[in-house]
């Protein structure tokens, strides 16, 4: 069983940012990637409320930025998924993946969120042919096409308005009357000629034969039916989060959230979280960084502590 002195769980911005200063402080953090590098940020096309990028990055751009400059300090990066945790009784901490089996003296939790689905008929059975969670995974191969988007939330919007770069037309389906997107991105959304809105309406099937043809729509006022023609559906109603191995393990909120105090501790010590896997209110960049650097600096000082009582005890024999 190989042994770490501090496992980081999952590679998004939290992750890589508390791999930075783990690395900073000479722990050699070992990161768990899970199944991609980077996380969402990874499969998100713009990213333009970072700072530091006056003109806008791409996401694998920072990803890639981030991971070098974790690993310039001594990150190891494990391209490997979590599928169990023993926290009981430690440190040390078990951690089990696909690949094989760690000891731990610290763990931060930054395994992130996933996208939520609708959980209409047809959408499991033609998820990747028509059915897309990532416009910028899978917009190149709608182009000519006509797509909806489904949700109002600046992911929609954000993916939407890249859909316009591939797609003849983009109709976004929005539960509601209005948009909770930023107003910068409803601006630009607004004045795109190849975006309209269905408002008040939500997807109760979708439909294909091999691949995406159609969805069925109901308005939630009046209870009308509609039969829309599409190529492609492109899915952005919220997240959930990756916590399901951890059940049992460390205090969740009723949706599966890890709770965790101002220092980024969770109802065990030594096992930090930080990012979407304990922040279901801002689920930015800019935070999920500012998370993993607390939880990282917070993971330091207990070690550090431990070390301290440990040389006591021994000069006290």
């Amino acid at each position: 069983m190989q042994k770490e002195k501090v496992i980081i769980i999952g590679s998004g911005p939290a992750g890589l940012t508390a791999a930075l200063y783990n690395g900073r402080a000479q722990l050699e953090p070992l990161v768990i990637t899970g199944n991609q590098v980077g996380g969402q940020i990874s499969i998100t096309n713009e990213v333009e409320n970072y700072p530091g990028f006056p003109e806008g990055t791409t996401g694998p751009e920072l990803v890639e930025l981030m991971q070098a400059h974790a690993e310039h300090f001594g990150a190891r990066l494990a391209y490997d998924e979590v599928t169990e945790v023993n926290l009981t009784g430690g440190p040390p901490f078990y951690v089990k993946t696909y690949g094989g089996e760690y000891e731990t003296e610290a763990l931060i939790i930054t395994a992130g969120a996933s996208p939520r689905r609708l959980g209409v008929p047809g959408e499991e059975e033609l998820i990747g042919r028509g059915v897309s969670y990532c416009a910028t995974c899978d917009g190149f191969f709608f182009r000519g096409k006509d797509v909806v988007v489904v949700g109002g939330g600046d992911s929609a919007l954000e993916e939407g308005l890249f859909l316009t770069r591939f797609a003849d037309s983009v109709r976004i389906i929005h539960r509601r009357d209005e948009l909770r997107a930023g107003p910068t991105l409803q601006k630009r959304a607004f004045a795109n000629e190849k975006i309209s809105f269905i408002w008040d309406t939500v997807v109760t099937e979708i439909n294909g034969n091999g691949t995406v043809n159609g969805v069925e729509t109901m308005n939630v006022n009046s209870g009308n039916l509609e039969t829309l023609s599409t190529d492609g559906v492109f899915i952005y109603i919220g997240h959930y989060p990756n916590s399901k191995f951890l059940e049992g393990e460390v205090a969740m909120d009723e949706h599966g959230y890890v709770i965790t105090d101002e220092y980024m501790r969770t109802s065990v010590p030594g096992v930090f979280a930080a990012g979407e896997i304990q922040d279901p209110v801002y689920r930015q960049i800019a935070t999920s960084v500012g998370q993993g650097c607390a939880a990282a600096m917070q993971a330091e000082k207990w070690l550090s502590e431990r070390e301290d009582e440990r040389e006591e005890a021994l000069a006290a024999e």
